[in-house]
Order: C-alpha cells, then sequence, then structure tokens
C-alpha cells in the first residue's frame, strides 16, 4: 500500500470498511475505537461456524487464533524475547500484576498525573488501603522520564506510565532512563503502549524496554475491536498473580497433585484468566492478517497518521479562532505528538455535541477536544472536519 493513495479522494483503504461507511461519515475517532474492515465480521462469523460445529470441542480452534494474536501483538512490540497474557481488557491484566508484587515489603508505587483512568483509578483506590502512590506530573513532556526515574527507590515496587499520553496525545521519550532506574533498584515497570500501538513505532530492544511489563490492546489504532488485550511479560518473570484463574493450570496440570503450593503456567499463562467469549480473537486475527496483506506496518502508519495530523494542525490554524475559546499547543512538534491532535477548549464537551450535530464524531476529556484521524479517511474528509469545527466554535460564541 502506498501512503500517498490514502491521501486522495476517495481514500484507497475505504471499500475495506463498507459496512462501517466510512468514505461517506467523518469519523474522527480514530484515537478511541477505528473502524473495522470488512473482513473482520468474517472472523466474527467463523467463531460462530466453530463453535456450531465442534460445540465444546471448539476451544482447539479458538486457542489457535488466540496464538495468532499473540503474535501479531509481539511483532508490534518488535519483541522477541517476552511472553504473551491476553485478556478482554487491561484492568485485568494491570489487577494480576499488581496483585503479584510484593506490596508489603515494597509499598511504594510511582505513576504519573496523565494516566488513563484504568490505572488511575485503581491507584487511587490502593492509595486509600495504605500503598503510598507517588504521582510526577506528565509536564513538562521533555523531562518525565527524568523525574519517574529520580522517584525510583528501594521501597518501590512498580512504575506505571503510558508510552503516549491519552489526554495531550504527547510521546513519553526516555523511557529506557525509567527502565534502568527499576533495574538499579529491584523495581518493575509497566508501560501502558495503548495510544502507541500501530501509530508510534515501538521496539522494546532499541528502547532498552527488554525487561520491562507492557500493557496495551487493539480497541483503537489496530481495528480489532473489544475484547482484544495483551500484558507483554519479560522472559524468565517468577511472579505468581494472587489474582489467578483456572486456565493458568493449561500447561501445569502435571504438577498439580492435590493440595500445597499453587503452581501456574508456562510464559504467558502464568497470568491467564478463565473461561472467556473467543469471538474477539478470530476477529482480531483475521484483521491482524489484512494488515499484513496490505502493507499497513507499524512505519507506514505512522507516516500516514503523521501526514493527517498536519493537514488537521494547518486546518486548524487557518481557522484563526479565538484561542480563549479553542487553541492547539503549538509549541510541540509534530513529530511529538501520538495518533490525535488535541485541541483546548472549555466547552470541550458542548464542542463535541456540535461536531456531531453535523455530522462529525470526535471525544473529549476534560478540556481535551480529540480529533482522531485513521489510515482510510482523506485528506478533504479531514478539512471537512475541522472546516466543522469553526461553524461549532462560532455558533457556540454567539
Amino acid at each position: 500500500m502506498d501512503s500517498a493513495s490514502l491521501y486522495g479522494s476517495p481514500n484507497a483503504l475505504a471499500p475495506h470498511y463498507s459496512r462501517f461507511g466510512v468514505a461517506e461519515r467523518l469519523l474522527l475517532t480514530g484515537h478511541s475505537h477505528q473502524a473495522w474492515p470488512d473482513c473482520g465480521f468474517d472472523g466474527q462469523m467463523a467463531a460462530w461456524a466453530d463453535a456450531a460445529r465442534h460445540v465444546d470441542d471448539k476451544w482447539e480452534h479458538a486457542f489457535a487464533q488466540a496464538e495468532r494474536v499473540r503474535e501479531g501483538f509481539a511483532r508490534l512490540l518488535g519483541d522477541a524475547g517476552g511472553d504473551i497474557a491476553l485478556a478482554p481488557n487491561t484492568h485485568e491484566l494491570v489487577v494480576r500484576l499488581l496483585s503479584a508484587l510484593p506490596l508489603g515489603a515494597r509499598s511504594r508505587l510511582v505513576t504519573t498525573d496523565g494516566e488513563f483512568h484504568t490505572i488511575r483509578r485503581q491507584l487511587d483506590r490502593l492509595e486509600e488501603e495504605g500503598l503510598e502512590i507517588i504521582r510526577i506530573a506528565e509536564a513538562p513532556l521533555e523531562s518525565v522520564a527524568g523525574r519517574l526515574a529520580r522517584a525510583v527507590d528501594e521501597r518501590t515496587a512498580l512504575v506505571l506510565v503510558s508510552a503516549v499520553f491519552f489526554d495531550s496525545g504527547r510521546i513519553a521519550r526516555g523511557l529506557g532512563e525509567v527502565a534502568a532506574s527499576c533495574r538499579r533498584h529491584g523495581a518493575s515497570l509497566l508501560v501502558d503502549a495503548y495510544h502507541a500501538l500501530n501509530v508510534v513505532p515501538l521496539s522494546l530492544t532499541d528502547e532498552g524496554l527488554e525487561d520491562a511489563f507492557v500493557v496495551g490492546g487493539g480497541y483503537k489504532y489496530c481495528q480489532l475491536g473489544e475484547g482484544n488485550c495483551f500484558l507483554r511479560i519479560p522472559r524468565d518473570t517468577e511472579l505468581r498473580p494472587v489474582v489467578t484463574g483456572w486456565y493458568s493450570e493449561f500447561t501445569a496440570l502435571e504438577e498439580r497433585q492435590g493440595p500445597g503450593r499453587v503452581v501456574y503456567g508456562q510464559g504467558g499463562d502464568r497470568f491467564a484468566g478463565a473461561t472467556y467469549d473467543p469471538t474477539s480473537h478470530y476477529r482480531a486475527a483475521v484483521v491482524f492478517a489484512f494488515f499484513r496483506e496490505q502493507g499497513l506496518t507499524p512505519a507506514l502508519l505512522r507516516e500516514v497518521s503523521q501526514h493527517q495530523i498536519g493537514v488537521l494542525a494547518a486546518a486548524f490554524d487557518a481557522l484563526d479562532l479565538d484561542p480563549a475559546l479553542v487553541s492547539r499547543d503549538r509549541g510541540a512538534p509534530l513529530s511529538e505528538i501520538g495518533g490525535f491532535l488535541a485541541l483546548r477548549a472549555a466547552e470541550a464537551s458542548s464542542l463535541v455535541r456540535g461536531l456531531r450535530a453535523r455530522g462529525v464524531w470526535t471525544d473529549s476529556r476534560g478540556d481535551v477536544l480529540r480529533f482522531g484521524p485513521a489510515p482510510y479517511l482523506s485528506d478533504r474528509q479531514l478539512r471537512d472536519a475541522m472546516a466543522a469545527l469553526g461553524e461549532a466554535v462560532r455558533e457556540s460564541a454567539g
């Protein structure tokens, strides 16, 4: 797939997303929920067909789909050395990891004040139970890695930080420095890669993150839909999650001999859960294959995303709107922005409604209005969406 073919109208990818009607709709939700390619429907139907054909023997076929999903996530991480645990959502995986930590001896968790609600809410609750939570300011981004690294000490069990922040869309550089500090002090590192995966290329080896835990999923830029989340586990991890599902015993059944010390499965099964709906993995497996067939590599998708963010930023600047009403951070170069353009507006939620009335789908988080392009949108659609923002802002200003 040539990147230039994705900028014109019609976009060369759009016909593959006919069920979502991406050519007729202004779906600027790429940072939250991208459209699914039509082949995902075929995967969904294959899951039903296998269940009808094999009944309870379907699990052999379902596990084969799950393995393809693990391989897909491992490729996106540039990871040949870790293991992948799967779950329907990231919260399950984060809780299992937290339950495996020596929180009695190391009751200190270090994070930022810009983490997504999955981490933010859970840590808030753990703080109520007596754990010490150190929150490092997200801004300024240029120094966040160094400040996190300096906050780690022998009391620290885990550092939790995003590779790309969900509110600002800014990339956290230098996380290898945080990993090195964790290594020195015997702490673990969890990187939330959800907003980097498939839009900001990530190589754990190049970043010095080989011994980091990484959490993420396919709901956003991977176009996998719900139910496809993962925890990347460093090789030879010996942590024993307290919150553990019986699927962890599948690769340890021979060791289970009555009462005694609970045994754990191998690799990603160490963090396994229990019975789940395998439909999501059928869908994800065919979508990962579709991306490979179309040549939609992380490098190409990054090129397309940067072009689209540039189109949106230029169109916004041309509107010349009152910065008291809506503004963008012009101090951050586009190369430091992930997969969406973040605009600041006191009435962000009202603008979301105004945009929806004009046929533009987007969202807000607090005072941040987020425009998330996707590779199936044309440049004309991006400019039309930003023109609609101009109308919505002027209408709200009276």
